[in-house]
């Protein structure tokens, strides 16, 4: 380890030339929580034991072994997974994750007694929850509707489901003792343009002032919009512009920007300033779209390296939630849990060492010369040595030797699965 410190020692002496407090770098990126997940460990089929199969336009392709069938294994892969990734984290968890002991509980009748193991495994981990009201996968979704379905009866069991899926988050809440981010999205759309596309948009609106009326201690709630699904190709009544425009209208919900919920030639980077100028806070699910939205592992590239940067030097990381949302289940699922992870803190802590004040001081004085020579200048810095100190100093693996550890892992129990 002799090697990773004496590059650190180097890195902070080029880096400081430039300005940069590498140690408070590294303690605000330890700082920020990221929550992880939990739908990368089973491919999104939750433990409700419906026999369903994954719909609402959702697909987890691959079938590499070791999946985690029950939520205590879940648990252990997610323990794991955990002592790989450094800084901060929470939990990301969905409503059918639930356990019931085996005894059918439909998603408008849930209760937070279902949910203890994990508010259980929440504190003996020292970490907190984030939730999401589960909206897909269910027999009163099969039509494409929830929240904004013409059908009184289903738009009732969807509200009274966010109604539950709230006061289990104001429980974690409590539990935990940290806030709860609330996600909803829900995957009502069609396959061909309405005639009416107001309509189903009201009714959206309708379902949202109904189930968000009574304050959760504890609980921030966030909306999520849609690009397109299988089935709802051509019309989604939670859209971007929808769901900006409630979320403003309120002003007490995050808005929640999925990096992979938009068209392949916008980028969120280029939206961040604009909608933090106006909004309360960002939940940022951080993932990568392939052509589509198609869930991807997070890598390490531009657009994130970008995000990460704008954030940075608009000083709003404290008013942004991150969290990873993708699922593959054509690898190792544990690996690709500390492969996004990683990656994402990776990006902050890259867009940490800048030296804002100077950049921002060089682009006052009009000397974009000097601005664009610095930015790039900045892309070949020695990075990795910091990161490499930073996992050394927080007990985490450096470098790759955290796939020796999941090899490990996969070998001694994921392969008996």
């Amino acid at each position: 380890m002799y090697q990773v410190e004496k590059a650190y020692e180097a890195a902070r002496e080029l880096y400081g030339g430039l300005g940069v407090d590498v140690e408070a770098a590294v303690a605000a990126c330890d700082a920020l929580p990221l929550s992880i997940h939990c739908w990368q460990g089973d491919d999104c089929t939750g433990f409700e034991n419906t026999g369903g199969t994954l719909g609402g336009g959702l697909a987890a392709t691959g079938d590499y072994p070791g999946r985690a069938r029950n939520a205590q294994e879940l648990r252990d892969d997610l323990t794991f997974a955990f002592g790989l990734i450094p800084g901060a984290k929470k939990l990301n968890l969905h409503a059918m994750y639930l356990e019931s002991g085996g005894a059918p509980v439909d998603r408008d009748a849930i209760e937070p007694r279902h949910f203890s193991a994990w508010a259980d495994w929440a504190k003996e981990m020292r970490v907190g929850i984030d939730f999401n009201g589960t909206f897909f996968s269910h027999p009163k979704s099969a039509a494409g509707w929830t929240l904004a379905s013409a059908d009184d009866g289903v738009r009732a069991f969807w509200v009274e489901h966010l109604k539950r899926v709230r006061k289990i988050a104001a429980y974690f809440a409590q539990e935990t003792g940290q806030p709860c981010v609330n996600n909803i999205w829900v995957p009502d759309g069609c396959k061909e343009v309405p005639i009416d596309t107001a309509a189903p948009r009201a009714r959206l609106r309708a379902s949202l002032d109904e189930a968000l009326n009574i304050p959760q201690e504890g609980v921030i709630d966030a909306v999520e919009s849609k690009l397109f699904g299988i089935g709802s190709e051509s019309y989604v009544a939670g859209s971007h512009e929808f769901y900006l425009a409630y979320a403003l209208s309120r002003g007490d919900l995050l808005v929640t920007f999925d990096t992979g919920h938009f068209h392949p030639t916008e980028l969120v980077s280029a939206k961040l300033s604009a909608v933090l100028e106006f909004a309360k806070g960002l939940l940022l699910h951080v993932s990568r779209p392939v052509r589509w939205d198609s869930d991807h592992v997070v890598a390490f590239d531009d657009e994130l390296i970008r995000v990460m940067n704008d954030l940075v030097r608009m000083d709003a990381l404290g008013r942004v939630r991150l969290a990873l949302d993708y699922f593959d289940a054509s690898i190792n699922r544990v690996a690709a849990w500390v492969i996004g992870a990683r990656n994402t803190k990776k990006a902050l802590l890259m867009a940490l060492l800048q030296p804002v004040g100077k950049l921002k001081a060089i682009e006052a004085a009009g000397d974009t010369t000097a601005r664009l020579a610095m930015t790039e200048e900045l892309r070949t810095m020695p990075f990795g040595a910091v990161w490499d100190y930073y996992c050394l100093q927080s007990g985490m693996p450096v470098g790759l030797d955290w796939l020796d550890q999941v090899r490990e892992y996969e070998r001694g129990v994921l392969a008996a699965r």
